[in-house]
């Protein structure tokens, strides 16, 4: 993963599992036939004569803007998931995600309160899960979709114990 200018010195970056992107695509596939089925009846319609009156220029708008953004969106997941990744630090955990609205975030170990690991159907198909982060604060809650399973449990032990260490020292 290259640096971006957000990005503290020196950090490497570990990334979440390429089948993630796999699993994202199938998840986009599914809102996006869904969501071209819906904003095309206005076209199927039109052209059947089941609806006449409707503004030709409107129900190709809908179907035809449908379809580019959401080739756009499905072009865009690889590298977005490309750009997820997160490092251990000593004193916390850096989440990094974004490609056009980058996001840094940094969350001290002493902050956590507790660490959840979360398998939907398509992730547990593909052995991923994510692992979600939850502080005192609901903003700063963070998660970290697409690791191996073995990679979240062994993070979810491994931030419990910081954190546990962390609080036992206040």
């Amino acid at each position: 993963m290259r640096s971006e200018p957000i990005d503290p010195p020196e950090i490497s970056w570990i990334r979440v599992a390429p089948k993630y992107i796999t699993v994202r695509l199938i998840g986009w596939a599914v809102s996006a036939l869904i969501s071209l089925a819906i904003l095309s009846v206005p076209l199927i319609l039109l052209l059947t004569g089941v609806w006449p009156g409707f503004p030709a220029w409107l129900a190709w708008l809908l179907a035809g803007g449908t379809l580019v953004i959401q080739v756009w969106i499905g072009l865009l997941i690889p590298r977005q998931v490309k750009a997820i990744g997160y490092a251990e630090r000593d004193e916390d955990l850096l989440i990094r995600q974004g490609i056009f609205f980058q996001r840094l975030m940094v969350v001290p170990y002493g902050r956590m309160q507790y660490v959840d690991v979360a398998v939907g159907p398509l992730e547990r198909a593909f052995k991923l899960a994510s692992v979600k982060l939850h502080t005192a604060s609901p903003q700063t809650n963070a998660s970290i979709p697409g690791l191996p399973a073995e990679e979240a449990a062994r993070l979810r032990e491994q931030l419990s114990a910081r954190g546990q260490a962390r609080l036992a020292g206040l």
